[in-house]
């Protein structure tokens, strides 16, 4: 009710603060865009319909929200755009907003509709938005057909092939052709790269015409860099069309001032977006031609535009001697008229004004001049200045200023002059003496009362000196202050490892003893936070801290330093895992070496040989290795090399980890893989080599898919259990891979292939790497 009675000015502001609250915090926009879509759908009225429809195209242009938050948010709104973009009375306004959140909505609904093709009714949506947006193209104003060229550019980008031939390993922002699949049950991708081909022919006809719309010609060309930067297919349609436009076909009428405006913008985009291509790919074989339109370009431009600038020559006259010689005579007798100043106080600027022109006094140059110029100008005129009212002017800034120190000197009134002050004595120098001497100050203390001699001793009198002063002594930090601190300069050092670059020639490592700070480069800093995190303070250590994200119960995290560095080392590595794939090795060096080095202070402390599987002594080298692994195995590939790499490189291998790299081979593409991984450790780790072949044995048992390539390495290392297989009629659940270490470890029950648990992670596994 509340709401109801609120004007809209007053809703429009209440909407302004949901704004500022998403822009500080994007995991808002759910909820205020759930919200917000009642407000701005078809039937408000056009005020609220403007800030609805300006919100959602900020929204899915901004780069904070992540991708899946919005392609889950763009299917909510996808039934709003279509009512508004449908309505023939819309407002401009809303229309131009409405498309440009189209434009960014596009690739989100191609990408969906890719993955979950039972969801037509969302596909229809979106294809009746771009179908109404093709048909108003021509006929809509200048605003709104800018929006509409930007919406056909993202359409030529989403049904193009990428230059990725993988693409889970390009630019998950680069939503292509080459994601849908030959057997899609919606999409054809003849048909969808036809139709984008159609679009680009119908954008780069603008170019082909003789049109004065500069900006739609500028418009399209500033679409097409991008095109060709990322989809080389259509890259020589491009160049093509550009380089047969010329941006001169108006200048052959009448030069108006506007035509004139037009051109040089039309020139100078043009321009630009030749000079940009030729410099990304010097190497491309078009770039001469490209080089010669240009100059072709700037050539005609100068004899166009400078030629009818330049002034007509001096036509020299029979009298031109007579002119110079009165010019010379009425020079030679220079008369200026100066004012003097009224009485009163005056400002600098009306004491060098010569002018009686009150507009030119009330100019301001500062406002329209720069200084460089103004300094310029003014040395060029004094310099070509007639001496006689050089002189003049000089000597009556002068005098004015002779004038203004004559009335600043106030005579003294002998009224009500200081005694002893005579009005011509310019010598009298009056003595000035101290209220009270040193002496005096004494005596007073002497005949004062016990309590005021302690008040003045105190208050610096007694001794004439001033008390020292002294800061307050700091506030003590408790534990769990300190930790948040601490976190807080973790995460600076973050920030200023994330500054430097990668070397350009890798340096040898220097082992385990090396010195953590012995250069400012990223190694470097790199081995400083992997000691944080693995040789935490003493004592800080163990401090829970109060979670801020819990409800208001207080409840407490075991959210310590070493753990809060662990985990920015583990978001780091995982942000680019191939490139990162070292500082992981180093950390869990790291790890494991403080894990056996607490272990044996452990046992040193108890007089126990040390053990590894001692419970007293936390340790984290199994933990974070297990989640490394389980963070980039959904983003490997059949090619990947860097699961062979980090398992050669990890200091120490058991059954869990090798119990993840069994769990690759649920997803057939994969397979090959996994086993190479663990062959490798079978030739170049003979320490782990039982471990490696159980993992590999009880692949054979588990996946039939990796039978044939399985009993390849078994053949030769084990032929025994083959034999056994064989003789049992190749069952593969009751083999005896089935009691091994590895299996026991990862947990999976033999002969079916896993249990419930076991079977839901080889599902997340196979769904994210497919």
């Amino acid at each position: 009710m509340a709401t109801a009675q609120l004007s809209v000015p007053d809703q429009i502001r209440q909407l302004e603060d949901a704004r500022k609250l998403v822009l500080s915090d994007v995991s808002y926009y759910p909820q205020v865009i759930q919200a917000t879509l009642p407000i701005i759908g078809p039937s408000a009225l056009v005020e609220f319909r403007r800030w609805g429809t300006d919100f959602l195209s900020e929204a899915f242009a901004s780069p904070a929200v992540p991708l899946g938050q919005k392609e889950t948010l763009s299917l909510l709104v996808l039934e709003t755009l279509k009512l508004l973009v449908e309505d023939p009375n819309q407002d401009a306004l809303v229309l131009r907003n409405t498309i440009q959140a189209a434009a960014s909505i596009y690739p989100l609904a191609l990408r969906w509709i890719i993955n979950n093709s039972y969801d037509t009714s969302s596909w229809e949506r979106m294809t009746a938005i771009k179908a109404r947006i093709l048909q108003i193209w021509e006929t809509a104003p200048l605003t709104i057909r800018i929006c509409c060229v930007k919406f056909a550019q993202r359409v030529v980008l989403a049904q193009t092939t990428s230059i990725h031939p993988e693409p889970r390993r390009g630019d998950p922002l680069d939503i292509s052709l080459a994601l849908v699949p030959p057997n899609h049950p919606i999409l054809q991708s003849p048909t969808l790269e036809a139709e984008a081909f159609g679009l680009l022919d119908r954008m780069l006809g603008v170019l082909q015409e003789s049109s004065s719309e500069v900006l739609i010609v500028d418009a399209t060309l500033n679409t097409l860099s991008i095109l060709v930067r990322a989809r080389p297919s259509t890259s020589t349609r491009i160049l093509n069309a550009v380089l047969s436009f010329n941006p001169f076909k108006l200048a052959h009428g009448p030069m108006t001032p506007k035509t004139k405006v037009v051109v040089k913008s039309m020139e100078k985009t043009t321009r630009m977006f030749l000079i940009h291509l030729s410099k990304r790919d010097p190497h491309n074989p078009m770039v001469g031609r490209i080089q010669q339109h240009v100059e072709r370009l700037m050539r005609s431009r100068s004899e166009l535009f400078d030629g009818t600038s330049r002034k007509r020559a001096l036509v020299e006259q029979a009298d031109s001697d007579a002119k110079r010689q009165r010019t010379a005579t009425v020079s030679s007798q220079p008369v200026l008229q100066i004012t003097p100043l009224t009485p009163g106080s005056h400002t600098l600027a009306e004491v060098f004004a010569l002018t009686q022109n009150s507009g030119l006094k009330n100019f301001n140059v500062s406002s329209y001049v720069p200084p460089s110029l103004a300094a310029k100008i003014s040395v060029n005129t004094i310099a070509r200045l007639d001496g006689g009212i050089l002189e003049q002017a000089i000597n009556a800034v002068r005098d004015r200023l002779t004038v203004l120190h004559e009335a600043g000197q106030a005579s003294i009134n002998p009224e009500t002059a200081p005694l002893g002050v005579d009005e011509d004595d310019d010598d009298y120098e009056p003595d000035l003496y101290a209220t009270e001497d040193n002496e005096q100050i004494l005596n007073k203390l002497d005949t004062s009362p016990i309590h005021e001699e302690r008040e003045l001793q105190q208050s610096g009198l007694g001794s004439l000196a001033l008390p020292a002063f002294r800061l307050p002594p700091p506030p003590t930090l408790n534990p769990e202050q300190a930790v948040k601190v601490g976190q807080g300069a973790i995460t600076r050092v973050f920030g200023t490892m994330r500054t430097l670059e990668d070397p350009a020639v890798k340096k040898p490592k220097a082992g385990i003893n090396r010195l953590a700070a012995s250069s400012y480069d990223r190694d470097s800093w790199i081995t400083i936070i992997t000691r944080l995190a693995t040789r935490a303070t003493t004592r800080l250590d163990d401090v829970p801290v109060k979670d801020e994200d819990e409800d208001s119960k207080g409840s407490l995290q075991s959210a310590t330093l070493s753990n809060s560095v662990r985990e920015l080392l583990y978001a780091y590595i995982l942000e680019d895992f191939r490139k990162r794939i070292e500082v992981a090795v180093s950390w869990l060096s790291e790890e494991w070496y403080n894990d056996r080095v607490q272990q044996r202070s452990a046992a040193a402390a108890a007089d126990q040989p040390p053990h590894q599987d001692d419970n007293t002594v936390t340790v984290h080298y199994d933990k974070w290795a297990l989640r490394v692994l389980d963070g980039f195995f959904p983003y490997l590939h059949a090619q990947d090399k860097v699961l062979t790499r980090f398992l050669s490189q990890l200091p120490a291998l058991n059954g869990p980890i090798l119990g993840r790299v069994k769990l690759l081979c649920r997803d057939p593409s994969l397979v090959q893989l996994a086993l190479n991984s663990l062959y490798y450790l079978v030739m170049m780790r003979p320490p782990v080599r039982d471990l490696a072949l159980d993992a590999i044995q009880d692949i054979w048992s588990d996946y039939e898919d990796a039978r044939p390539m399985a009993a390849k390495y078994l053949q030769r290392w084990r032929p025994g259990f083959l034999a056994e297989q064989q003789g049992q009629g190749g069952g593969g659940g009751d083999g005896s891979g089935s009691g091994t270490p590895a299996a026991a470890a990862v947990g999976t029950p033999v002969g079916g292939g896993g249990g419930a648990d076991a079977t839901a992670a080889g599902a997340a596994v196979v769904a994210a790497t497919t």
